[in-house]
């Protein structure tokens, strides 16, 4: 999603007030903002702690402040000035992670961002924004961008099937509809779902959503989600994600406040930042049992 990223960031980039923060990562990527941006473009070196810091400084001159970096780099490595120089205060500070999930996973765990917007949304007036798809880019910068809280926006790799149109960007879209089980998935890993799911007869066809905005305060399950899960015989979450601080925690607390909760539950989630061996994102999809192949067989089982 970078090119996408780049391209809706040079549109909002006329703004005098508006700055970008890069922790020395963009080569051969975002030399078009930083050409348009000219010295509000700035390249903050591998200095994490003090580029968030400089961010929250800018914004409170009335800056808007975009910070860019690979996913763990711009939240975990500067978590302390995050929380103490940007959330504490309400400073909208827009923190871009690159690579969400086991996005750079030939690199190994210490690239793995498996537990991103779970650590974020424990803090403050935190928004977290993950589209799913590169149509969602556009649409999830000028959300990011209008918003006057901190936001951590995730960006990942688009990977819609080819030749499917890509609803309108929102907190919850519904991608496929069925007579079976509801599936919910965060983010970029439903498009992997989406054409064996609706390759799937009517009857145990499931109903599959995405959600791109979080926590649920600010994007609460449609009417449409709440009256499927009455009717469906399970729910099922997948996300890229570790289990503690998931989606499906702050969902099945969501609904059990409602009493909306599931008749059965399952999770797929990120299982482990480092396993025997290491290899892509496919790889570790799979090694976690987040892959098709897995849902598939979650769908399947009685």
């Amino acid at each position: 999603m970078r090119k996408q990223f780049c391209d809706a960031m040079v549109e909002r980039a006329g703004g005098a007030a508006v700055a970008f923060l890069t922790g020395d990562l963009g080569f051969m990527a975002l030399e078009p903002l930083q050409k348009v941006m000219g010295p509000r473009f700035i390249n903050a070196g591998i200095a994490e702690q003090n580029m968030l810091s400089v961010a929250a400084a800018m914004t409170k001159l009335g800056m808007e402040v975009w910070v860019y970096s690979i996913a763990p780099f711009c939240y975990a490595r500067p978590f302390e000035q995050i929380r103490n120089d940007i959330a504490l205060h309400g400073l909208p500070v827009k923190i871009v992670g690159n690579g969400g999930g086991y996005g750079y996973g030939v690199m190994g765990p210490t690239h793995h961002a498996i537990e991103d917007y779970g650590v974020m949304l424990t803090l403050q007036d935190m928004r977290v924004c993950v589209p799913a798809f590169d149509e969602d880019v556009e649409s999830a910068v000028l959300w990011t961008g209008s918003q006057t809280k901190p936001v951590y926006l995730r960006l990942g790799r688009g990977e819609a099937p080819i030749g499917f149109n890509v609803p309108s960007f929102s907190g919850w879209r519904q991608l496929v509809r069925g007579d079976g089980p509801v599936v919910v998935a965060v983010g970029p890993l439903v498009g992997s779902y989406i054409s064996a799911l609706e390759n799937q007869k009517q009857e145990v066809r499931p109903n599959l959503w995405v959600v791109s905005i979080l926590p649920l305060s600010e994007a609460p399950p449609p009417v449409d989600f709440l009256l499927q899960l009455e009717n469906a015989d399970r729910l099922i979450v997948a996300e890229e994600h570790v289990a503690r601080g998931s989606f499906a925690s702050e969902l099945l607390l969501h609904l059990a406040g409602k009493v909306a909760m599931p008749h059965r539950f399952d999770h797929l989630y990120a299982r482990a930042h480092r396993f025997e061996r290491y290899g892509s994102q496919k790889y570790l999809r799979a090694e976690s049992s987040l892959d098709l192949h897995a849902l598939l067989k979650c769908i399947q089982r009685e």
